[in-house]
């Protein structure tokens, strides 16, 4: 393939992108708009007109906010490639380095860098404009700030060292680099993991022992039904963040352990709360976290592989807007081209992905209602999606193509059996 070739392929990708991105947009914000009026009939007698509403404008809300980020992040995007920015940057980072490793983890740290500077006003935006209108913020400056300089350093102390491994492969380990780095890869997604729940995550919030009996014991009898074997049982103060509420379990192994959001606490019955944590435990009893894991592993050795050939192919810089350098390696570039590149080719997998997690979802909840009342579910939920402001009429397609978890008519109908 010659560069003007590619560059033409890429070209026509991003625009087709971008044209179906804003169509889904538009249609979800039609659909929900034209739905906000009256609360669908199999929720009427729980969820009122007013909350309704609210879901209604806060969905178009994001989804307004989403289609102006498809468009700056697109700008981004062609200034990072065809208009030379990514070109620019790897030369001041060369003069500032005379190459090697240096060089490398140089570039790539200050591509990261620029890139989370220029996503920043919409995250503060995000947070204290549209979720500050909804009634959903609770988030100080000083913590949204506190938690960027956190998050930045430990991406720092961890993601450079992994990124030197990796360089290192590309550069010494021969044709096969690709293969060994998945191996490397593989590894450090399996050790995150592990040390996420007590390392990491406590650097963000605190973490304390479920302290009501009644509760605690209750879901020690579900984990005993269902053979979970569980390090604790935690609540988390997410209120310091948002209102917004959530039950998860983390960790793998031995390291497994089970959170809720002390938002959701504060909100279910004891057996809602039951109901929702079976849901959760059903997708480890169900092996869908391990064969999540397992599709991850495989998509990125098929992924690392392609990228062992592009990086070796002077039309792929080339035709993105960059001169491989002969004074330096272009490792660092291979990496940042591919993960600038690789969206806009593998977005119309995206249904697929959603498929298969809406499946799951959808035998997690049956896991659920197996183990605990089905009633008890659809009560937790409906408080969810109010609660959430989570829209109860989303445009089907836009579902389709977005969405992880099925429609609320669509899983409360598998519930009940309507």
């Amino acid at each position: 393939m010659t560069s003007t070739a590619f560059s033409l392929l890429f070209s026509v990708f991003l625009v087709a992108v971008l044209t179906l991105r804003f169509w889904l947009a538009s249609r979800q914000i039609r659909h929900v708009m034209l739905h906000r009026a009256a609360v669908p009939p199999r929720f009427a007698e729980k969820i009122s007109l007013e909350a309704h509403r609210k879901a209604a404008d806060y969905t178009a809300a994001k989804v307004r906010l989403g289609m102006v980020l498809i468009v700056f992040n697109t700008l981004i995007l062609l200034g990072f490639t065809f208009f030379g920015g990514l070109q620019w940057l790897s030369i001041q980072v060369l003069k500032a380095t005379q190459g090697g490793m240096t060089y490398q983890l140089g570039l790539i740290a200050a591509f990261a860098l620029v890139s989370a500077a220029l996503d920043l006003p919409f995250d503060y935006y995000r947070q204290f404009v549209l979720e500050e209108k909804f009634g959903f913020n609770k988030m100080t400056r000083k913590l949204f700030f506190t938690d960027l300089i956190k998050s930045t350093l430990i991406g720092a102390a961890i993601g450079l060292p992994l990124v030197w491994v990796v360089l290192f492969l590309m550069e010494q380990a021969g044709s096969l680099w690709w293969l060994y780095a998945w191996f490397v890869w593989c590894g450090f997604q399996l050790l995150a993991l592990v040390l996420y729940p007590t390392l990491i995550a406590p650097l963000f919030n605190k973490f304390t022992p479920l302290t009501d009996e009644g509760l605690r014991t209750r879901i020690e009898g579900l984990m005993k039904r269902v053979g979970f074997a569980s390090k604790g049982l935690f609540v988390m103060d997410g209120s310091k963040r948002s209102t917004h509420g959530n039950a998860y379990f983390s960790g793998f192994g031995a390291a497994k352990r089970i959170v809720f959001f002390d938002t959701l606490l504060s909100r279910l019955a004891p057996e809602e709360m039951e109901a929702v944590l079976a849901h959760e435990l059903g997708h480890f009893k169900l092996k869908h976290v391990v064969k999540r894991v397992v599709l991850l592993f495989t998509v990125s050795l098929g992924f690392l592989a392609l990228l062992g050939y592009l990086k070796t192919q002077t039309w792929f810089y080339v035709g993105l807007g960059v001169q491989p350098t002969m004074f330096a390696p272009n490792d660092a570039m291979a990496l940042i081209l591919f993960a600038l590149a690789l969206p806009v080719f593998t977005f119309l997998l995206q249904p697929l992905t959603s498929i298969s997690s809406r499946k799951h979802e959808f035998e997690a909840d049956a896991f659920a209602a197996k183990h605990t009342n089905a009633s008890d579910l659809v009560a937790a939920l409906v408080k969810l999606y109010e609660d959430n402001a989570s829209t109860l009429t989303p445009d089907p397609l836009y579902s389709t193509f977005y969405d992880s978890h099925p429609p609320a008519a669509l899983r409360i109908g598998r519930l009940t059996g309507a």
